[in-house]
């Protein structure tokens, strides 16, 4: 069996409701970690609404979206716990049918090119402990702990950075 590469291009407004359904999906395995799982599935499943805000980036694998990606150019709005100038990634998510393809690993490429477009000497995130396989790949992508971050909705939460080569 041979393995499509995931392709990538921008969100459209009509990809709304499926970006949105492949973050619930996503999310929906760490469901018993959140101290109110039902807040969390109401922001979890608004994420194409961070096109408003952000340039969103979508995986697509035999013309199925199976994953998405927000990045904040520098100056856009993010978290207070972010320097304001730091290009951001926010909620890398991959439907779970289509872990595994290097869906997450190509979406952060992405951001990472876009952060050196933008002239970036850093690019940033925040995640969690229980997100183990994403951070495994933060980490060998070049992404070190900076400080803690709030927690969401209980649980723990820590910002990332990577040093850009340009």
């Amino acid at each position: 069996m041979v393995t499509a590469m995931p392709m990538l291009r921008d969100f459209r407004q009509s990809d709304a409701a499926h970006v949105d359904r492949v973050a619930l999906t996503a999310f929906a395995e760490f469901r018993s970690a959140y101290s109110d799982w039902p807040a969390m599935s109401a922001a979890v499943s608004a994420m194409s609404a961070l096109a408003s805000i952000g340039e969103l980036i979508v995986a697509e694998i035999d013309g199925a979206l199976v994953g998405a990606v927000a990045y904040m150019a520098p100056g856009r709005p993010k978290p207070d716990f972010f320097d304001a100038s730091w290009p951001i990634v926010r909620m890398l998510v991959v439907d779970p049918d289509f872990r595994g393809r290097g869906v997450g690993r190509a979406l952060m490429e992405e951001c990472l090119n876009r952060a050196r477009r933008d002239g970036s000497a850093v690019l940033a995130l925040h995640t969690s402990p229980i997100m183990t396989t994403a951070l495994s790949m933060y980490r060998k992508m070049g992404f070190s702990l900076q400080r803690d971050a709030p927690a969401i909705y209980g649980v723990p939460s820590a910002v990332y950075l990577m040093r850009l080569e340009h």
